[in-house]
């Protein structure tokens, strides 16, 4: 598998496979995680599942080849992490630590149990070494989201790649930064309209964060580079938030949204955006929620051409089929796993 295309036809298990294959060194747990062991100290993350019940058939392209598309979602979502990883790893003459998980969009199974297995300590001390880890698995371009970590040092770093600071709810390093202790970012990857027949791949886009990448790789291989430590924030309320909307999503979000502290670095994050209080009330909420799959432009765009209305249905159609199921904390069972669920947002 070199090309992009390669990794969007398989199924999880057929891609699980073919990645055992392509590195006989990584410690395995089949259908949770594979973990490759590297060289630099940096920990790439991403994960081999999609939201399309069907596996890739067709793929459109645009004359140049730079836009995919296909009739049955063209899974750019995580797929083009899973890509952006294996060629960042070629790329780098210190190999980074690969970490592919599965089962990313059903609440972040793989990533949970590596958790687990991390804890129970399956695998090498040189894990600890870790001085960042980078996921990549954000739609768009030059977004980066922090979640609930909160290092300026580190996101002023990652900003100076070209990325901006963008908020979002969750994603395998919500499981994987608190628990190594190491700092952690979401970087964009390249694809649009996430979770939907319509979403597809700037291939250009994507490209751009693997190069991207491998100076981040080959910054952190250098002797004299910090180690970012794991921050949580804390939110105005005294107590333990983020950027977002906490491990549960807006479904869960009781009351009004903390606000933060402080500023990011270098770019305000967007519910601080003045863009927003153009937005009625009434829809709000859904909007924002929103804003980890479309831009502004697209959701102004689509209330322009269909009304106020459309964005509360894009809502219940992205995002709330993922919270239908979903029991109520009061209906957990406190004696059973801690299980995140994820939902649409990244």
């Amino acid at each position: 598998m070199r090309i992009l295309e390669d990794f969007l036809k398989p199924t999880q298990k057929e891609l699980f496979s073919r990645l055992c294959k392509m590195y006989p060194n990584a410690v395995a747990r089949d259908g949770e995680y594979i973990l490759v062991p590297g060289e630099a100290p940096v920990l790439l993350v991403a994960h081999l599942d999609t939201v399309h019940k069907s596996p890739v058939r067709q793929i459109c392209k645009t004359s140049n080849g730079n836009i995919l598309m296909s009739p049955q979602g063209i899974g750019g979502d995580d797929r083009c992490g899973v890509y952006a990883l294996v060629t960042a790893h070629a790329r780098s003459e210190k190999k980074p630590w690969l970490l592919f998980t599965c089962n990313e969009e059903v609440g972040g199974i793989g990533a949970s149990t590596f958790c687990k297995d991390y804890r129970a300590g399956a695998f090498s001390k040189e894990l600890d070494t870790m001085k960042l880890l980078v996921e990549i698995d954000r739609k768009g371009r030059t977004d980066a989201v922090y979640y609930e970590c909160e290092n300026p040092d580190f996101e002023k770093y990652i900003n100076s790649k070209g990325f901006v600071t963008q908020h979002g709810s969750f994603s395998d390093i919500s499981y994987l930064a608190p628990e190594l202790g190491v700092a952690a970012v979401n970087l964009s990857s390249g694809y649009y309209n996430a979770h939907t027949q319509h979403e597809y791949i700037n291939r250009k886009h994507l490209n751009e964060t693997v190069r991207k990448v491998v100076e981040i790789i080959t910054d952190a291989a250098q002797a004299d580079f910090p180690a970012y430590a794991y921050v949580n924030m804390i939110d105005d309320y005294g107590g333990w938030g983020g950027r977002g909307f906490g491990y549960y999503g807006p479904q869960f979000d009781w009351g009004p949204r903390p606000k933060k502290k402080k500023a990011p670095v270098g770019v305000e994050a967007d519910w601080d955006d003045p863009n927003l209080e153009s937005v009625p009330e009434e829809i709000r909420h859904e909007f924002e929620a929103l804003l980890d799959l479309y831009s502004p432009e697209e959701l102004n765009a689509i209330r322009a051409e269909n009304g106020d209305w459309a964005i509360r249905s894009l809502y219940d159609s992205e995002v709330g089929q993922f919270y239908a199921d979903i029991p109520m904390p009061d209906e957990l069972d406190s004696d059973g796993p801690d299980i995140r669920v994820k939902g649409a947002w990244r």
